[in-house]
């Protein structure tokens, strides 16, 4: 079948398959804002998860959809599939009246009804993949797409897809627009002249990094008196944490869920956090110094490759939940608030991880794809790259 001609923006129906963590969402939103500045209609498809529907509540100019997709958990085999085919479904039934030119996903438990429905109807199929160690959907969708996207470029060595690009991570407008450290303290109601460390467990929070946040505050507090927190908890451990540090009398702004994360960062000084790639690609946008702790149980331990990736060349530091302490966290916090030449060190090692334009390339190569297309011509440390064969 000959290459179709690359049709005007404003023309093209445009589906972005995200959710189900902030990982997947939050990329996905901004390659979508992406293509609607472009002129395309864009749908987005998420999941029921309360992570994806309080994060698209506001957004505007777009279709939202929500699929009845749920994650393959142990012995879940039944949920998976029927929430699966009813995915499909409603999938197939959308672009049977509205044909997509174009189906992004952006890997997680979302993707594979879209690029699979978008095929049947002749959509150009596209994945990005935002970890280190790719995910079982985009790994089994791999094949079938017309092409990849990925931040990490040891994932590229691990797709078996038709070609590969090393675009970067894309990540939310508000992280690309600099905001004086003291002026988004001053924004979130803190103290502007005192330093502060940021907690954050993820989309979803983590109650061992809120624990060990929690035990290491007073030994924090005591070195430097004038310290505080700010601690995006979850929904679950919100009001405990809030009602320890009260208890404590460490000043401390305690939130579930944070929208706003390009302020937070600005704020901080230093980071606690999980190292899933949204998180690591926003602490780069920021050039935030930060002190890792991988979910262990994540699919394939990805986290922790991530953030050996960011350990190994100087842009993070790591510790394993499973041997962290209060004292080796508040150690390590310490270290980078204390020692202005390590902590610059790391900011320094971090620009590498931060693509600007992430967003906009994955935008424009899937609007002005050419399949006969061999290599493109590299943008920062970007490439196209052909995949080893297996």
């Amino acid at each position: 079948m000959p290459e179709p001609t690359n049709p005007s923006p404003s023309t093209v129906s445009a589906v972005v398959a995200c959710g189900g963590t902030g990982g997947h969402l939050f990329p996905g939103v901004a390659v979508a804002e992406e293509l609607r500045a472009r002129g395309c209609r864009v749908t987005l498809m998420v999941s029921p998860k309360d992570v994806d529907q309080q994060a698209v509540a506001s957004i505007s100019g777009m279709e939202l959809v929500t699929l009845p997709a749920v994650a393959l958990n142990r012995g879940g085999w039944i949920s998976f599939f029927y929430g699966f085919a009813k995915s499909y479904r409603l999938a197939h039934s959308l672009f049977k009246r509205r044909r997509p030119y174009i189906v992004l996903a952006m890997g997680g438990f979302v993707s594979a009804p879209p690029i699979l429905a978008g095929k049947r109807f002749g959509a150009r199929t596209f994945l990005h993949e935002s970890n280190s160690i790719p995910g079982r959907a985009n790994r089994w969708l791999a094949r079938s797409v017309d092409g990849s996207f990925v931040y990490f470029s040891k994932a590229a060595e691990r797709l078996r897809a038709k070609r590969v690009e090393v675009t970067g991570m894309p990540v939310r407008p508000q992280f690309l627009h600099l905001l004086g450290t003291a002026q988004a303290r001053q924004a979130l109601g803190l103290n502007p002249s005192a330093p502060l460390v940021l907690i954050m467990g993820g989309s979803q929070g983590a109650s061992k990094i809120n624990e060990l946040a929690l035990s290491a505050a007073p030994q924090l507090r005591r070195a430097l008196p004038n310290l505080q927190f700010m601690h995006l908890t979850g929904v679950r451990d919100v009001e405990k944490v809030r009602a320890s540090y009260k208890a404590q009398n460490i000043p401390a702004l305690v939130r579930a869920f944070f929208d706003d994360m390009g302020v937070a960062l600005a704020a901080a000084d230093v980071a606690a956090s999980r190292a899933g790639a949204s998180s690591l690609a926003e602490l780069a946008a920021r050039r935030l110094p930060a002190v890792l702790i991988p979910y262990p149980t994540a699919a394939d331990n990805h986290q922790h490759f991530n953030a050996l990736a960011l350990q190994q060349c100087g842009a993070a530091r790591m510790l394993q939940q499973a041997t962290a302490t209060p004292e080796s966290l508040a150690k390590e916090i310490l270290d980078l608030l204390r020692d202005e030449v390590k902590s610059s060190e790391i900011r320094q090692a971090l620009c590498p991880w931060h693509v600007p334009q992430a967003s906009a390339r994955i935008a424009e190569r899937i609007l002005h794809w050419n399949a006969a297309e061999v290599l493109a011509s590299p943008v920062g440390d970007t490439k196209t790259m052909p995949v080893p064969t297996y």
